[in-house]
């Protein structure tokens, strides 16, 4: 009786578990590969949300004549609502009037945020430099609004460090030359 010793040259020859090998290598990339694009579309699509809501806000407030503490909380609540499903405690909103003088000086006629301590968010009576002359000519105004987002992806294998999303957008007033700050509103 002869033993059954596999010789070397049988083992190379041999393919019954070359698929079970291939995939053992390649499995790990392909996971990668899937958990990365998911995770990507799901920052683009927060990416996407950020650019809506800075519209949205910006438009909401640029329609009206006048508006006040009652109404921009509406509309950072509206804000809000447009973040989900994502969550919205990274979510800061930002809203103001800027008007320029015949000089062409640009200063925050009133502004207003959804959180306190928005660091991006200008101040009443602050001089601004940095907006566009396209944007805003001599003796006019528009409604800043801008947004701040700062995301963290739910699975961490390809980002694993928040994304911080900034959209900022200028907007002229609809209906009036100025959008007024009254308390009562």
């Amino acid at each position: 009786m002869r033993s059954r010793r596999p010789s070397p040259r049988r083992f190379w020859r041999d393919r019954r578990g070359a698929s079970a090998v291939e995939f053992a290598l390649i499995a790990p990339v392909l996971i990668l590969m899937y958990c990365g694009m998911a995770e990507l579309t799901q920052a683009m699509m927060a990416q996407r949300r950020v650019s809506n809501i800075t519209s949205s806000i910006g438009d909401l407030t640029a329609q009206a004549s006048q508006t006040g503490p009652a109404r921009t909380t509406d509309i950072f609540n509206i804000g809000a609502i447009i973040m989900t499903p994502f969550p919205t405690s990274g979510l800061k909103m930002c809203l103001a009037s800027i008007v320029s003088d015949a000089n062409g000086k640009n200063t925050v006629a009133w502004s207003r945020a959804s959180e306190a301590g928005m660091t991006n968010c200008p101040a009443q009576g602050a001089v601004l430099t940095d907006v566009p002359k396209a944007v805003l000519s001599a003796n006019k105004s528009v409604i800043l609004a801008r947004v701040a987002y700062v995301y963290s992806s739910p699975i961490q294998l390809v980002l694993p460090k928040p994304l911080t999303f900034n959209r900022t957008l200028y907007l002229r007033p609809r209906r009036v030359d100025a959008v007024l700050w009254s308390a009562a509103s």
